[in-house]
């Protein structure tokens, strides 16, 4: 397993990260969630990225307890906060008030006394970034956060962060945006001001919630137990990727994984991390030997050829509107 800079920080994580996000605490049972960190740590996985509200904590408990007895000056634990973990008015959001309490309760729930990066879920327009940045600031200088970093945030919101972080005097140095051959929206705007800031991508859904892998066909009933039929697995996230026009340029995508000695899998993710603003790409899996196969993909080089195939298979599917970057629902 290789390992990449968090953007220009002196923190090395590995180039791919463990995340559970729809497994750890909703779609698979501890025990095999447990067998699933346990294959991560045997092939030389480092990173660990989760977050508050996943499955409403218990992913954060599964994941302390799995990497219970581990060194952990050798991991980097990843988690984040802004999406409603209670009943609460206060229960969510970017404010002061729920900040440092979900990072006290994130701490107890991953059993460590700090986490490597800790970030923004998403922005909030409904709290001043003054009051969101100064909360991070004292998170940091109390220790229970080494870095600071964002979750989909457009390039201007990023900026704005960054800015206030260095005033503040504090490591702002990640983003963790969707990214994949098919969602292409953090290129135009995004990646080229992250160089310039020094932040780095830590990219989720480089497979396209499975797409890429080539499991989903034209005509075909998806397999039974895939993320395309459990709701709880993120079913309604996949759906308007299911249409046959997507699936049928991905379909092209086979003979050049073939020619590259690679699954369809293994090529998504080597397609994604060579770019180069990107940190780690995030991967999930519901059962060991999907962790297996995909670490084969770290530091595999696709050659300039190969990498303009998959763009000319893709092209005519692939999203790529920096508006896209979070729901407009979410705007003001």
């Amino acid at each position: 397993m290789e390992h990449r800079h968090l953007g220009r920080s002196g923190l090395l994580i590995s180039e791919l990260a463990y995340g559970n996000w729809i497994t750890h605490g909703s779609q698979v049972e501890e025990e095999a969630a447990v067998a699933c960190v346990r294959a991560a740590l045997d092939v030389g996985i480092t990173s660990f990225d989760t977050a508050d509200a996943y499955a409403g904590g218990r992913a954060e408990e599964v994941l302390g307890r799995a990497l219970k007895g581990e060194r952990r000056a050798g991991l980097e634990i990843f988690t984040k906060v802004f999406w409603p973990t209670g009943p609460g008015p206060n229960d969510r959001s970017l404010s002061r008030k729920h900040i440092m309490e979900s990072i006290d309760a994130s701490l107890g729930r991953l059993q460590t006394s700090y986490v490597d990066l800790f970030q923004a879920h998403r922005y909030d327009y409904s709290t001043p970034l003054e009051e969101t940045m100064q909360a991070f600031a004292d998170v940091v200088r109390q220790g229970k956060a080494l870095y600071i970093g964002v979750s989909e945030w457009t390039a201007t919101e990023i900026r704005a962060g960054w800015e206030m972080a260095q005033d503040l005097k504090i490591p702002f140095v990640s983003n963790q945006p969707q990214y994949s051959a098919l969602h292409r929206v953090i290129e135009a705007e995004v990646v080229p001001m992250s160089i310039e800031l020094g932040v780095g991508q830590v990219v989720f859904s480089p497979m396209a919630q499975g797409v890429l892998s080539g499991k989903y066909k034209v005509g075909e009933q998806p397999p039974a137990g895939s993320r395309a039929t459990d709701e709880k697995s993120g079913a309604n996230f996949i759906s308007r990727l299911m249409r046959d026009e997507v699936l049928t340029a991905v379909e092209q995508l086979r003979p050049l994984a073939d020619q590259a000695g690679l699954s369809m899998a293994q090529l998504a993710l080597a397609w994604v991390l060579q770019n180069d603003n990107v940190s780690a790409a995030i991967i999930g899996a519901s059962r060991p030997e999907q962790v297996r196969d995909n670490a084969v993909a770290s530091g595999k080089k696709l050659d300039a050829d190969l990498m303009k195939a998959i763009d000319a298979a893709l092209e005519p599917v692939v999203e790529r509107d920096p508006a896209k970057t979070v729901s407009p629902a979410r705007r003001p």
